[in-house]
C-alpha cells in the first residue's frame, strides 16, 4: 500500500530520531521506502511476523553514508511518516526551503 507522503527522489528530508527520551534532528537524502513482502516479514519479524514485525524497508543517506532500516510503520500522514525499530522512532518529512515557507 502506498504511503500518503510523496517521496521525491533524490529529494532532501528531515529525519528525527527518538530514543530513550532523547530527540536528534538531521537531514537525509535519497530516501526510499518499500513494503516488505510476507516472506521478508516472517524472516525479520518476531515469531511468525507478530504485531512488532517490520513492515517496510527504509534506505537513505546521511552525511554520505547509506543507512538501511527494517521498521514497522506507526504513523502515515501526507507531511510525515514515522517508523519504529528496536525501541527507536524515525520520523521522516520533506525538508522545505525557507523561501517557500515564507511565501
Amino acid at each position: 500500500m502506498p504511503l500518503k507522503m510523496k517521496i521525491i527522489f533524490p529529494g532532501n528530508y528531515s529525519v528525527v530520531t527518538r530514543y530513550l527520551g532523547e530527540e536528534k534532528r538531521e537531514r537525509c537524502q535519497k530516501l526510499n521506502i518499500r513494503d516488505l513482502n510476507a516472506e521478508e516479514i516472517g524472516r525479520l519479524g518476531p515469531r511468525e511476523g507478530g504485531a512488532d514485525a517490520p513492515t517496510h524497508q527504509i534506505t537513505f543517506y546521511d552525511f554520505g553514508c547509506k543507512r538501511l532500516l527494517n521498521a514497522r510503520l506507526i504513523e502515515d500522514a501526507e507531511d510525515r511518516v514515522v517508523f519504529e525499530t528496536q525501541g527507536k522512532e524515525y520520523e521522516f518529512s520533506p525538508l522545505r526551503s525557507p523561501r517557500k515557507a515564507e511565501g
